[in-house]
């Protein structure tokens, strides 16, 4: 299977260390970070996640690990 370009994105982001995750509440997402993330991955984020549409920018949350009981 192919992978789709908001799954790179979001991929790429872990690799690089980051440690925000999305918190999925009514079908509404929000992101969550308790820790300090490495200069690279919140660099990452900021220009390739934030820059995006909002229905983009879940669409790419929604590949982070959740924090939602399974």
């Amino acid at each position: 299977m192919e992978k789709t370009h908001v799954r790179e994105l979001a991929e790429e982001y872990l690799r690089l260390g980051g440690h925000r995750r999305v918190a999925i509440d009514d079908n509404e997402t929000s992101i969550r970070s308790w820790e300090d993330e490495p200069p690279e991955a919140d660099a990452y984020w900021r220009e390739n996640v934030e820059t995006l549409s909002p229905a983009t920018q879940r669409e790419v949350q929604l590949m982070l690990p959740t924090i939602n009981r399974a």
